[in-house]
């Protein structure tokens, strides 16, 4: 139970990391990112809020807040992430997780990542620097002093990073539903990871806020100790400009966990919501 939080940035940024870069197209470079994308689906202040649950109990709340910054003089969005168990939950498990990234305004690159948890006891806290020329990232272990150098190339992300790279970088036109896609993303000392993900289509989904016409799509994961099956994952994505997450739901061995948009505020796009 301890773990939801993780697993929703996991599911939340993963997840969306992927559904949106053709297989064949992953190896592209930044710089051959098609200058068509180059207004953001996003803009400094946005904040979005999820209600993440487990069964009927509210096991806690995450936020996503994008703010701007500098790095070695060169203008960055900074996005903070947060974590947090509340309410009958945290009786039994206490969580407290912030996830930090800080991306290129022009190409999305990464620069830095930042990730302290602490969770019931059991705490990290790490950054690690990308080095895009050196094609090396520096992950600094702080808690056990430790530093490493992981060999980057292509158009590597990290957990944050790769969310708002990706939301820029796609056409709608350009799903097909039943294709399979994939992408890397460097999370921690264990090197970049592959995920892969299907379209399932369009569908409509009743929110706290009316009707959103959505995306769907289904992250391929890992059966057994956590999920219950290979496809136990289901993202919804808005279908409009904004592309913002609406709700994520996992199949556990034991119950379910469902995030659900809760709060939103200072969207680039106005928010497409389906009237009756």
């Amino acid at each position: 139970m301890k773990k939801i939080i993780l697993l929703f940035f996991i599911i939340l940024c993963l997840s969306l990391s992927g559904q949106y870069i053709r297989v064949e197209n992953f190896n592209n470079n930044y710089e051959k990112v098609d200058k068509k994308h180059n207004d953001p689906a996003f803009k400094p202040g946005e904040w979005l809020k999820f209600r993440v649950h487990y069964g009927f109990l509210n096991a806690s709340y995450a936020t996503l807040h994008i703010k701007s910054n500098m790095i070695d003089s060169i203008p960055v969005y900074h996005v903070v992430g947060r974590g947090k168990t509340t309410g009958f939950a945290s009786i039994f498990f206490k969580v407290d997780d912030t996830y930090e990234s800080y991306f290129d305004k022009e190409d999305g690159k990464p620069y830095r990542f930042v990730r302290k948890l602490n969770e019931g006891g059991y705490t990290k806290d790490e950054e690690i620097n990308f080095d895009h020329k050196k094609e090396v990232a520096v992950l600094n272990d702080k808690k056990n002093d430790r530093r490493l150098n992981i060999t980057i190339k292509d158009s590597v992300q990290d957990l944050i990073s790769a969310f708002y790279y990706l939301r820029n970088n796609y056409e709608f036109e350009d799903l097909v539903e039943g294709e399979s896609l994939e992408l890397k993303v460097l999370y921690d000392d264990d090197g970049i990871y592959k995920f892969k993900l299907k379209y399932m289509g369009k569908e409509i989904l009743k929110t706290k806020f009316g009707k959103v016409e959505c995306l769907k799509f289904r992250p391929m994961v890992q059966s057994g100790r956590i999920f219950k099956e290979k496809e136990s994952l289901s993202l919804w994505v808005s279908n409009d400009m904004n592309k913002i997450p609406i709700r994520i739901k996992a199949n556990l061995v034991v119950g379910a966990i469902t995030a659900d948009l809760d709060a939103y505020n200072a969207l680039k796009y106005q928010f497409k919501i389906i009237m009756d």
